[in-house]
């Protein structure tokens, strides 16, 4: 399991030989979550509140790995 810390919440995803799955999305006050997974490769998750958007992608391809992308308006 490998949890990700972002500045709207941290999401703890754990990577598997069938792919990535989310084990638990936790937003920090003031941002809600949703969540996407298109196929059993890629997840994404999303903590948005009205001025910022934190999104953080976990794939197994090329290799297991999460990333975070922050936007503030």
């Amino acid at each position: 399991m490998y949890t990700v810390p972002s500045e709207g919440g941290k999401a703890t995803v754990r990577f598997g030989g069938g792919g990535v799955c989310l084990v638990s999305a936790v937003p920090n006050r003031g941002f809600t979550v949703s969540t996407e997974q298109s196929g059993p490769r890629t997840l994404t998750v999303t903590f948005s509140a009205s001025r910022h958007r934190s999104e953080i992608t976990a794939t197994t391809q090329p290799r297991s790995q999460a990333n975070v992308r922050e936007v503030s308006w």
